[in-house]
């Protein structure tokens, strides 16, 4: 699996492979995976906002 397709999962913008391994670690990686990934894009987006209204 690519790195396009994992970022897309977390976003939800592409189903879950339904043959892969499930677990609950695994879940909560992803989760946090998600989680910071969300976060990293709100900080680009107020970053550029910023850079923005200069």
């Amino acid at each position: 699996m690519g790195i396009w397709d994992q970022i897309a999962e977390y976003l939800f913008l592409k189903k879950k492979d339904p043959a892969r391994p499930k677990s609950k670690w695994v879940g909560y990686m992803h989760g946090i995976n998600r989680l910071s990934l969300l976060l990293f894009l709100i900080a680009i987006i107020i970053i550029i906002i910023k850079l923005l209204r200069r």
